[in-house]
């Protein structure tokens, strides 16, 4: 290995000393979801991540979806998925699907994977212990919810007996179903402001949020609150951008002092995001 390799291996590791010294101990909410799921190096990306950063005294908490496995699930019992307003339509047959997929296949198989690659993790339904409560959000999205509360001892809990929890965002109903399908990041952004999170990430399939869309060299690295009224009327917070906008907003005026909409198809971008100064994707703040 050659001495200028060496040296910035060395250089890389001493950048991470002071942000590990500033996430030691704080609470992370990271929503998982999109191609990082999929993937298979990606997700290998995102496991290695998620111990480091535990192993490294961060108390990450995982909050994930999983609509293609959802998607596919349906389709092997022929029954084709139907979305209103970008929103899942959740009938009782759906709902049934989307708790066996949720809570049962993706977040056991997170588990597993977590704790095979040297890590500690607990498997949660937002159901468990009345985690994510909910209401109907609107009769033409069917049993899609609202959350009205979150009670987070259980995530609490288990962060305090050193695990990493992951959690599957299906609700407890509060208005008469027993249950609900929430969307994963406004799931996310709730759960962390219960916690008190230092930092809430969403993973995504995008850069971040981009001035011209269509070029990626226009990311905004950074956007104030006070700025995001604008840019939605300048269209350049729009379609599916605009509710992942309004999550962090609503986590950041709530008391977590930053969200960052991040790039899940980019190996390792937690660590790169978290822990050296070249952050990359969108900060709000």
């Amino acid at each position: 290995m050659s001495d200028s390799l060496v040296a910035q291996r060395a250089q890389v590791l001493a950048e991470a000393l002071p942000y590990i010294q500033k996430y030691y101990g704080k609470t992370v909410v990271v929503k998982y979801g999109g191609n990082a799921m999929i993937s298979d190096e990606l997700r290998r990306a995102v496991i290695s991540d998620l111990i480091l950063l535990h192993l490294v005294g961060i108390r990450v908490v995982v909050v994930h979806g999983g609509g293609p496995e959802i998607t596919e699930m349906l389709r092997k019992i022929g029954k084709e998925s139907r979305f209103v307003d970008g929103l899942r339509y959740t009938d009782e047959e759906t709902m049934d699907v989307v708790q066996q997929v949720l809570c049962g296949k993706v977040n056991k198989n997170l588990v597993a994977t977590l704790n095979q690659t040297g890590g500690r993790a607990v498997g949660l339904c937002g159901m468990d212990a009345g985690l994510f409560q909910a209401r109907m959000l609107d009769e033409k999205y069917g049993l899609v919810g609202e959350i009205t509360a979150v009670e987070p001892r259980v995530v609490v809990d288990s962060l305090e007996n050193g695990y990493i929890p992951v959690v599957s965002t299906v609700a407890q109903g509060t208005d008469g179903p027993a249950a609900y399908n929430i969307n994963a990041d406004t799931a996310a952004a709730k759960l962390a402001v219960a916690l008190g999170a230092e930092k809430l990430l969403l993973l995504t399939d995008v850069r971040g949020l981009l001035r011209d869309p269509a070029d990626e060299g226009t990311l905004l690295p950074e956007v104030r609150l006070s700025q995001v009224p604008g840019l939605v009327k300048d269209g350049v917070i729009k379609g599916g951008m605009l509710p992942k906008v309004e999550c962090c907003v609503e986590a950041v005026r709530s008391g977590v002092k930053n969200a960052v909409i991040l790039d899940g198809r980019i190996p390792h971008s937690l660590l790169i995001e978290l822990l050296s100064d070249a952050g990359i994707g969108t900060m709000l703040l």
